[in-house]
């Protein structure tokens, strides 16, 4: 029996969880580890994948953040940044999770590691101080917070040693083995008028000025590059095709490569001289080539005239 005078406490001494059960199992993945690690840029590509991430969360608050964010959200998903920063209440990591797993969730811990020289060199290029270095050096503060970790390392249901891994290798780690995702790249086509400028988060721009200008056909002239009549005498103008089949080729080489270098989009500017006949029908066709090659494409037009 409990003695209610004298509840169970967690090694900080905070109260422990009283076990209810759930109303349904929640997934909660705990990101630690060691200082200088990558623990806040993994925890931004969970944030940039559409996870909740909460960072330097007590763990004794665990339980409270599963129940308010994932009970209300099924689909949902969580992560929390849990380390040595929290001070002694980080000893209560490993009972909290337990207790977690008892109620039902379902709960996977996540450690960063890296070598000693990785992990100096990182702080010195930062000019920052580790948070358990107090008067020592860099070095006696990672020994210190090696020895407080063992324990939790032990325990941890994946091992990242980042110590020869960049940003984009870490990236895509994550992406793929941690949060079990395939990453997707999104295309953004914008036709755009020359004489209003280049778009400024513009990627890759095709002049389409050298193709037949409807503009000085007096039929042509009030219709945009979306009509129909319009769109043929632009697709069927000389130079037109090639253009297209030769720029798709371009642009689906380069765009195999993005994912590589932690590009998860990219805006192609189509452009003409006034926005509205020849890059409004070539950025719609070039969408339509984009997406047969089977990538996530939207196409907008900056300049179009809007009916």
């Amino acid at each position: 029996m409990t003695d209610d005078t004298h509840p169970p406490t967690y090694p900080s001494g905070i109260p422990r969880l009283r076990l209810e059960t759930t109303e349904r199992p929640s997934e909660l993945l705990v990101l630690t580890g060691m200082s200088g690690a990558g623990r806040t840029r993994a925890a931004a590509v969970l944030a940039d994948l559409g996870w909740y991430v909460v960072d330097n969360l007590p763990p004794h608050l665990l339980a409270g953040l599963v129940e308010s964010v994932v009970g209300s959200d099924a689909t949902r998903k969580l992560a929390a940044v849990v380390d040595a920063r929290g001070g002694a209440f980080f000893e209560d990591l490993a009972p909290v999770v337990a207790d977690l797993e008892e109620r039902g969730a379902s709960v996977r811990m996540v450690f960063l590691d890296a070598s000693d020289g990785a992990l100096v060199r990182r702080f010195e290029e930062a000019r920052r101080p580790h948070p358990l270095q107090g008067d020592g050096t860099i070095l006696e503060g990672i020994g210190r917070e090696r020895a407080k970790l063992a324990a939790i390392r032990g325990e941890a249901d994946h091992v990242i040693d980042t110590s020869r891994l960049n940003v984009h290798q870490l990236r895509e780690l994550i992406t793929e083995q941690i949060a079990a995702e395939v990453p997707q790249l999104h295309v953004n086509v914008q036709s755009f008028g020359f004489k209003n400028g280049i778009p400024a988060d513009a990627d890759f721009v095709a002049d389409v000025r050298f193709l037949p200008n409807p503009h000085w056909d007096p039929e042509l002239k009030p219709l945009t590059g979306l009509d129909e009549r319009v769109r043929a005498y632009v697709l069927g103008g000389v130079g037109a095709e090639d253009f297209l089949a030769g720029y798709t080729g371009v642009i689906d080489g380069a765009l195999r490569h993005y994912r590589a270098h932690d590009k998860p989009s990219v805006t192609i500017g189509v452009g003409c001289t006034g926005g509205k006949h020849r890059s409004v029908a070539i950025a719609e066709e070039l969408g339509v080539r984009l997406r047969e090659r089977g990538y996530d494409v939207r196409v907008t037009h900056r300049d179009r005239p809007q009916a």
